[in-house]
């Protein structure tokens, strides 16, 4: 088939509408207007009708005195009306704000205070939920929308809004989404990030995962965590493919929407790859066939050379990749080396300079800083359009991540011969056990190949004798006994002894973010 005509990006240094990712449906509405764009559980919308529904938002937030550099935000499933409320906030020159529907009502408050958003958008069963935030909270947003339920205020407003209107003119610069980081240690912060991100990240994933116009893309990870907003759902919008939703996930509901809709690729985190693979060699699924399937994508967290082999012996092409919320995908390991780089996320995308710098070195100037050497382990730093404009209101924060043009992600990494990045693991989870620096992200990639783990999450924890000693907290594959013993001498053999944990606590579930990844913090936590 013919190239794809993607939506125009005129000279960054202009303010033009073209720089508004708000336009992404009117370009694709005046292409293929009858071609489905997005569908849930209850509508399937075709360009036409999605890019008129986003034009229509947009209008409402204008009548109701919203302007360009408001906030917001939307507590929602994965819905056809979270991706309009967000290109809608976005065309009218707004920031929407993607909340987490697993936070608690204080949690959800720390936000509304933190943001002060001008209008919300909430799943009407949710009602009771919104009530008790803003009741604990002192910001109240002037625009509340139900969405869905009997009453369907939120359908009943696009139609007072009939005349849906055009994407404002703004400067690649201009922020588009404030997202906030899992709040794994302190704090949630919310990262600003502009139009010229979403674009250069679409393209990004355009690259690597050799995205086309008629691709057929099924997310299950939720909207309001980067990966299923801005890694998968926004670059297939931009290439003009057509989504489909599932508001949770369900391994049988994915397997069975693959099957029947062709989907050609969709993602998820490892612990949701796991699930996927046992509903597939065990489960209800056995014996299904994706002949439109081009491959899955993992991100989020390190996933296992074994799983990925695993799927590959069902004809299933595992890529893996690595990114943040503060710039989306760094790293993609690409089709014709899934299998001889496993464990690695691949090598950078094409917008973004990408190095692994030594940490000694980081407090310096950047001119300073020296690049690792391969097999060397140090930070991932990165600039490029792909980066955040900042933390909202949080200059200090700020100032700790954005050095000059570079980004400090904190991840710990190392780049072979070839240039594939392996993660080692965060910064800030390596503890130092007898003078020696442990990284629990390479302790839990060897357990995991265990026949008898499942699961796996390493901290430190004070020791008198060590400082620190490694505590892991691990699930069990089903029916495969425990022999602590056995373990520690099979570990031995694969890993020094200063990296093996002194304790092993074996549990039943881990305490996750809405991403997936384990709150390390809360390890340990009494019930």
């Amino acid at each position: 088939m013919s190239a794809p005509s993607y939506p125009a990006s005129p000279p960054e240094s202009e303010i033009s509408e073209f720089h508004n990712l708000g336009s992404w449906p009117s370009h694709w509405a005046r292409i293929k207007p009858n071609r489905l764009a997005v569908s849930d559980a209850d509508r399937r919308l075709d360009w036409a009708t999605f890019a008129n529904r986003v034009g229509r938002v947009s209008a409402l937030l204008q009548s109701e005195g919203i302007q360009a550099g408001d906030r917001v935000a939307f507590l929602l499933p994965n819905r056809t009306a979270a991706l309009e409320v967000l290109f809608g906030t976005a065309r009218m020159g707004g920031t929407c704000l993607p909340v987490n529907l697993r936070l608690t009502a204080r949690e959800i408050a720390f936000q509304i205070d933190d943001c002060r958003p001008a209008a919300i958008f909430f799943e009407s069963d949710l009602r009771p939920l919104i009530e008790e935030t803003l009741s604990l909270a002192s910001h109240a947003p002037a625009l509340q929308v139900a969405v869905g339920g009997p009453q369907e205020a939120y359908e009943a407003a696009l139609d007072r809004a009939s005349e849906a209107t055009a994407a404002i003119a703004v400067s690649p610069n201009a922020p588009a989404i404030l997202m906030y980081t899992s709040g794994t240690t302190g704090a949630p912060k919310g990262a600003l990030l502009p139009h010229r991100k979403a674009l250069y990240n679409a393209r990004n994933a355009v690259h690597g995962f050799q995205i086309r116009s008629d691709d057929r893309v099924l997310v299950a990870a939720p909207l309001f965590h980067s990966l299923g907003l801005q890694i998968l759902s926004l670059p297939l919008l931009y290439a003009g493919g057509s989504l489909l939703l599932q508001e949770r996930f369900e391994p049988e509901a994915v397997w069975r929407a693959t099957e029947e809709e062709s989907i050609t690729y969709f993602g998820g985190v490892p612990a949701m790859h796991q699930r996927l693979y046992q509903s597939l060699k065990h489960g209800e699924s056995a014996g299904r066939r994706f002949p439109a399937l081009r491959f899955i994508f993992s991100a989020g967290s390190a996933i296992s050379s074994e799983l990925i082999r695993d799927f590959s012996a069902l004809d299933i092409l595992v890529l893996q990749g690595y990114g943040q919320t503060e710039t989306s995908t760094l790293c993609c390991l690409e089709p014709d080396d899934a299998l001889r780089k496993a464990g690695s996320v691949g090598k950078p995308v094409p917008h973004a300079e990408v190095r692994v710098v030594m940490r000694e070195t980081l407090e310096n100037d950047p001119r300073d800083w020296r690049d690792a050497h391969p097999e060397e382990t140090g930070e991932i730093v990165v600039r490029g359009p792909i980066n955040m404009l900042g933390y909202w209101e949080r200059p200090e924060a700020t100032a700790e991540t954005l050095i000059g043009d570079w980004l400090r992600t904190g991840d710990l990494a190392r780049r072979d011969a070839e240039g594939f990045v392996t993660l080692v693991g965060r910064a800030r989870e390596m503890f130092i056990s007898g003078g020696e620096n442990v990284y629990p992200a390479e302790i839990e990639a060897a357990y995991r190949e265990h026949p008898a783990i499942r699961e796996i999450a390493v901290i430190g924890i004070p020791d008198p004798t060590w400082g620190e000693v490694g505590r892991a907290h691990v699930i069990l594959e089903p029916g495969e006994p425990f022999d602590e013993t056995a373990l520690e001498a099979w570990a031995r053999a694969r890993l020094a002894g200063f990296k093996l944990p002194r304790e092993i606590v074996i549990e039943t579930e881990l305490p996750r973010t809405a991403s997936g990844k384990v709150r390390k913090h809360r390890l340990g936590d009494p019930a």
